[in-house]
C-alpha cells in the first residue's frame, strides 16, 4: 500500500532473480513517501496557505505569460427608452419631427443672417453662429437615437461612443461660450453705446467667434481622453440614449477618481462661470436700461435682452441639474429627460424665441421666405417648360 493508493510502480514480466530487486525498489519508494507524509503532516495552516498562494501566483504568471488577457468591450448598448415596439415607433416619429423643425428653424436664421445686409452686425453674426452650433448639437445625438428606435441591437461602437461623447460635450461647452459672448455684446452695446462701434469691429467679432469655437472644442478634450483610456471589460449596457460620461465611468472595471474629478470639475467650471458672467452682464444691462430716457429705447432693449435671457434660463436650468449636482439622487428616467430637454427642446425653441421677439429678425425671415417662394416658382416654371 502506497501513499497515493494501490499503484504498481513496476510493471511487466520479471523473473525470480529480479523479484528481490523489485522489492527493494518498492521499499525505497514507500519510505520516501512516508517521509513526505511526515514532513507535510507537521505543516500548520499558515504554511499550507502560503504554499497555496505561491501556487496561485505561479499559475497567474503562467497564464499571463501564455498571452491570456481579459476580454475588452468593443461596443456599447444604448438602452434609450425601453418600451413596446409601438411606443418606439411613436417616439421615432416625434423625434423626427422635432429634429426636422430644429434644422429648418436654425437654418432659416443662418440664411437670414447671410442674405440680409442689415443683419451683418456683431449681434446677428453671433446669433448666426449660435444657430449653426445648434444644428450640429442636435446632429451629435439625434440621428443615432433615431436609428436606435428602429434597431434591435441598439449598439454603438467603442470609437463611435467616445466620438459622440466628445462632440456632445464640446458642443455644450461651445454653447456656454457663445451665450457668454452674446451677453457681453449686449452689455457693451447698451451700457457703452458710443464706444461699441469702435471696440466691436468686424475683426474683433471674428476673433470672438473663433475663440468660442476653439475654447469649446478644447475644453472637454482631456476628460474624454482620460475616460477612453479606462479598462472596460464588464457589462457594456448604458441606460441612456447618448454616451454620457457618468454611465461610462460607472462601467469602468477600475476605479477612476482622477477621471471623475477632472470631468466634474471642468463641467462645473464652464457652466457656473459662464452662467455667473451672463447674470452679471444682464444685471448691468438692466440697470442701464432703466436709466434710458426714451420708452421706445427701453422697450427695444428689453425685447432683445429678454430673448437672450429666456434662452439662457432654458439651457442652464436643465444642464445645471445634470452636471453641477452629481450627488443628488436621480431616477433612471430623470437624466434622460433632462438631457432630452437641453439637447433637443432648447435648440428647437431658440429660433422661435429669437424670431418672435425681434422685429429685425422677423422681417429678415419674411424676406427669406419670399426668396424661397420666388426660387420655387422659377424652378416649377422651368420644369413645366422642359416637359
Amino acid at each position: 500500500m502506497s501513499f497515493g493508493g494501490s499503484t504498481n510502480y513496476l510493471s511487466g514480466p520479471y523473473d525470480l532473480r529480479g523479484q528481490r530487486e523489485g522489492d527493494e525498489v518498492r521499499e525505497v519508494k514507500i519510505r520516501s513517501e512516508r517521509v513526505l507524509f511526515v514532513v507535510f503532516g507537521h505543516l500548520d495552516l499558515a504554511s499550507w496557505s502560503q504554499c497555496l498562494i505561491a501556487a496561485q501566483l505561479t499559475d497567474s504568471m503562467n497564464i499571463s505569460g501564455s498571452g491570456f488577457s481579459s476580454g475588452s468591450v468593443s461596443e456599447f448598448i444604448l438602452l434609450g427608452f425601453p418600451c413596446s415596439r409601438e411606443i418606439q415607433l411613436m417616439l421615432f416619429m416625434v423625434f423626427s419631427i422635432v429634429y426636422l423643425l430644429t434644422l429648418m428653424g436654425n437654418g432659416a436664421i443662418i440664411c437670414a443672417v447671410c442674405w440680409d445686409q442689415h443683419l451683418h452686425t456683431p449681434m446677428y453674426v453671433l446669433l448666426g453662429n449660435f444657430a449653426f452650433l445648434e444644428i450640429w448639437y442636435v446632429n451629435s445625438t439625434v440621428p443615432n437615437t433615431l436609428v436606435n428606435f428602429l434597431s434591435e441591437t441598439k449598439s454603438i461602437s467603442f470609437t463611435g461612443c467616445f466620438l459622440q461623447l466628445y462632440f456632445f460635450f464640446s458642443m455644450g461647452s461651445t454653447e456656454c461660450f457663445f451665450l457668454s459672448a452674446m451677453a457681453f455684446d449686449r452689455y457693451f452695446a447698451i451700457c457703452h453705446p458710443l464706444h461699441y462701434a469702435i471696440v466691436m469691429t468686424g475683426q474683433r467679432c471674428f476673433n470672438l467667434v473663433v475663440s468660442c469655437w476653439v475654447c469649446g472644442f478644447l475644453w472637454y478634450l482631456v476628460p474624454v481622453i482620460l475616460i477612453s483610456q479606462l479598462p472596460f471589460c464588464g457589462p457594456n449596457v448604458i441606460d441612456h440614449f447618448v454616451c454620457d460620461s457618468g454611465p461610462l465611468l460607472t462601467l469602468s472595471c477600475a476605479p477612476a477618481p482622477m477621471s471623475k474629478l477632472t470631468s466634474y470639475t471642468l463641467s462645473s467650471l464652464v457652466i457656473l462661470l459662464s452662467f455667473l458672467f451672463i447674470l452679471i452682464s444682464y444685471a448691468l444691462v438692466l440697470l442701464a436700461v432703466l436709466q434710458l430716457p426714451s420708452a421706445s429705447s427701453r422697450q427695444k432693449a428689453f425685447s432683445t435682452c429678454g430673448s437672450h435671457l429666456a434662452v439662457v434660463l432654458l439651457f442652464y436650468g436643465t444642464i445645471m441639474v445634470m452636471h453641477v449636482s452629481p450627488g443628488s439622487s436621480h431616477s433612471t428616467l430623470m437624466p434622460k429627460i433632462m438631457t432630452l430637454f437641453y439637447a433637443m427642446v432648447t435648440p428647437l425653441f431658440n429660433p422661435l424665441i429669437y424670431s418672435l421677439r425681434n422685429k429685425e429678425m422677423k422681417s429678415a425671415l419674411w424676406k427669406v421666405l419670399e426668396k424661397l417662394k420666388i426660387s420655387l416658382n422659377i424652378f416649377g416654371s422651368r420644369s413645366r417648360s422642359v416637359e
